[in-house]
């Protein structure tokens, strides 16, 4: 089984990422910083956030859906605010998504919030509300069920260090994987969780008994070069049977977002 676990950036590479998806064919895609404008045919609008301005891609959960035809998606939003064709506010969700291969029988599943709550009239201030999407899937070629859990941890505009509601958002993410995975399962854990490397929530993980692959395998970062800002690390898959892995990456090209695909077969 494959999985890829990445940050899309809001689709900002859009046609780099449909084609490195489409080609590299993930049996499981976890997808971090999806917009989804439903009732927008407009391919791309803009975010305003004082001075930060950025293009987004208006359907890039459309976009990935026509790129994986066979699998099962299910968008999870975090908050609806506006976007904006020109002069004009558009409606637009952002949050996860999750594909799943139509071969592989979900058998559980749950969403639920890591910090604050559905913020259904505006993004809101920062730190904004966060999700994550458990799902649990059977192997029908191993004969197992597999449970992966994906977040986009976060973001405070002071960095990545320790925080009170960070340590918070970290038990929640893991109850949110307990609450679905089974004590047999391979368990997986990834995102974008928005810490350094000797984080609280990276520690609390490994508390729980998963391995952290980016960092214990000597990556250097999960950011490449269209990232401008200090610091590398973003992104972390853990799991709880090391012994499994078939193949771990972090790939740094071809440069598909900011953050770097990560790679994980079992």
């Amino acid at each position: 089984m494959k999985l890829i676990c990445l940050n899309g950036w809001g689709g900002r590479l859009h046609e780099e990422l449909v084609a490195y998806i489409a080609s590299e064919a993930p049996d499981v895609l976890c997808l971090q910083e999806v917009v989804h404008s439903p009732l927008s045919d407009k391919d791309w609008l803009t975010y305003r956030d004082g001075d930060h301005v950025l293009p987004q891609r208006a359907n890039f959960f459309r976009d990935v859906c026509s790129a994986l035809p066979d699998h099962m998606a299910t968008f999870c939003p975090a908050a609806q605010g506006m976007l904006w064709d020109g002069d004009r506010p558009v409606p637009s969700q952002w949050g996860l998504a999750t594909f799943v291969h139509k071969s592989f029988p979900v058998i559980g599943q749950m969403q639920g919030f890591v910090h604050k709550n559905y913020a259904p009239n505006g993004f809101g201030e920062h730190p904004r509300s966060r999700n994550a999407h458990a799902v649990r899937i059977h192997d029908d070629q191993r004969n197992r069920p597999v449970s992966i859990t994906q977040m986009h941890g976060l973001r405070d505009l002071q960095g990545k260090m320790d925080t009170p509601e960070r340590l918070a958002q970290a038990h929640r993410f893991l109850e949110i994987s307990n609450q679905v995975s089974e004590p047999d399962d391979v368990i997986i854990l990834c995102g974008d969780f928005n810490v350094e490397p000797k984080s609280e929530t990276l520690a609390l993980l490994r508390q729980a008994g998963l391995t952290e692959l980016v960092t214990s395998r000597g990556f250097e970062g999960t950011r490449n070069s269209q990232y401008k800002k200090p610091g590398r690390f973003a992104d972390y898959l853990l799991i709880n049977r090391a012994a499994e892995v078939i193949r771990f990456d972090v790939i740094h090209e071809p440069e598909v977002s900011d953050h770097c695909p990560i790679i994980l077969e079992i």
